[in-house]
C-alpha cells in the first residue's frame, strides 16, 4: 500500500462545507484504507495500491458523487510532501509573516505562478520548486498578496491548493 496525502481545494470556504468526518467516510467508501484527516481545510491521509494519478480520479469522483460540487483533489505520496517541505527555501517562521506551499499539477499554471515573484512587493517572497510555489507574506496580508489575487481566478482551480507550512508538518506527523 501506498501512503498520500490528498489535499482538497475550497473545502470550508467559499460556501463549500464539508465535515472533514463526511469526507472520511465517503473516501473510505470509495475504497481507500486508513482513511485519516487533519484540521477542518481539506488535508486527508489516506492508503492505496493505485498510483497518485487514479488516487485523485477516484477520490474526485467519490467526492463529486457524495456531495455534488465540483471537487478537486490534488494527491502526493508522503515523501514527496516531505520533500517539497524540506525544500522550503525561506526562513519558516518569521515573526509577522505567514509560510505558503501551493502545489500545483499544470506546467503551465506553474510558469505563470512562478513568472509572479517578479511583480511581488519587497514583503512578499515567492519562489518555484517542484510542482509547488513557496511563498511567504505578512499576516494579514495574504488575499492582498500578488499570489494571492491570481489564485482566486477559476483557471487555476482544477489545479492548485495552497497549504500553510504549519499544516504541512501536522500532516506529517
Amino acid at each position: 500500500m501506498n501512503r498520500y496525502a490528498a489535499f482538497l481545494r475550497g473545502v470550508n470556504v467559499g460556501g463549500i462545507n464539508l465535515t472533514m468526518a463526511e469526507v472520511a467516510t465517503a473516501l473510505a467508501d470509495a475504497g481507500f484504507a486508513q482513511v485519516r484527516t487533519i484540521l477542518a481545510s481539506g488535508n486527508v491521509l489516506l492508503e492505496s495500491n493505485l498510483p497518485a494519478a487514479a488516487v485523485r480520479a477516484k477520490a474526485e469522483a467519490a467526492l463529486r458523487a457524495r456531495f455534488g460540487y465540483d471537487a478537486w483533489v490534488l494527491v502526493y505520496d508522503i515523501d514527496t510532501v516531505r520533500a517539497i517541505v524540506d525544500g522550503y527555501p525561506f526562513e519558516p517562521e518569521v515573526d509577522g509573516y505567514q509560510s505558503y506551499v501551493t502545489f500545483v499539477t499544470d506546467t503551465a499554471v506553474l510558469d505563470e505562478l512562478a513568472a509572479l515573484a517578479a511583480q511581488a512587493g519587497p514583503d512578499e517572497k515567492i519562489s518555484r520548486g517542484d510542482e509547488v510555489i513557496y511563498w511567504q507574506v505578512p499576516k494579514g496580508s495574504t488575499l492582498d498578496s500578488t499570489i494571492g489575487k491570481t489564485m482566486g481566478k477559476q483557471r487555476y482551480k482544477p489545479s492548485t491548493t495552497t497549504r500553510n507550512l504549519r499544516t504541512l508538518a501536522k500532516v506529517l506527523r
